[in-house]
């Protein structure tokens, strides 16, 4: 019998050590730490983001999600929270993604790519050899107020199965997924993740019940 993959879960912005607890005992692999951003929400001091990642036991993954495009200061940031993956949000403009590899050795990087349209592919093909990881979201970085995530919003998923399609290495997919629609996301796209923020939430605050559904709805999918 072939054996059925199910994607890896990663519930994004937390906010504290009982979240962090919560969402593991769901069964989720990674945590989404959010620092400073233009907009959206789960952000959190860079404090509680060090004290939630030192809590984490391993394997779990935390992500530390910056905003920040100058590699120096993303380095600086990671150096202070000490999380195991960066998730960078936004273009870099000053250094590279190999630049941080070299300083950071052993810290995944995860660049998030804002599906808009066909244009993303390219974007993506562009940085595939630099990085362990692509996000694909929902974001929007030409407005006025950059959109970096948490929009709640799907994206065209058609776009993101061609991106993973076209990689070697793994895919999260994140934008407006929650537990109803997370089993024709995984059909649709079969990302070797999942990312969720707003889709297990009760105003704002984690929902195990949601969890529940979700990993559930999983199982069947």
């Amino acid at each position: 019998m072939e054996k059925v993959f199910h994607p890896r879960i990663k519930i994004c912005c937390i906010s504290s050590l009982e979240e962090a607890k919560m969402a593991i005992n769901a069964g989720t692999s990674a945590l989404g730490l959010v620092s400073e951003m233009p907009s959206g929400p789960g952000v959190i001091s860079m404090k509680t983001i060090k004290l939630i990642a030192a809590s984490v036991p391993p394997p779990i993954a935390t992500f530390l999600l910056t905003s920040k495009q100058d590699v120096n200061d993303i380095i600086e940031q990671h150096k202070y929270c000490r999380t195991n993956t960066i998730q960078i949000c936004d273009s870099l403009t000053v250094g590279t993604h190999r630049d941080i590899k070299d300083a950071l050795p052993g810290i995944a990087i995860v660049q998030v790519i804002h599906v808009t349209g066909e244009e993303s592919i390219t974007e993506v093909l562009s940085i595939q050899n630099d990085v362990d990881a692509i996000l694909l979201d929902s974001g929007d970085q030409s407005k006025q107020v950059k959109e970096l995530g948490g929009t709640g919003r799907t994206h065209n998923w058609e776009i993101s199965n061609i991106i993973r399609e076209k990689l070697d290495i793994p895919i999260f997919l994140a934008g407006g997924i929650k537990p109803d629609n997370i089993a024709l996301a995984i059909n649709r796209v079969h990302p070797f993740g999942i990312d969720l923020c707003s889709g297990v939430r009760t105003d704002g605050k984690l929902d195990e019940i949601k969890l529940s559904k979700l990993f559930n709805n999983i199982k069947r999918s």
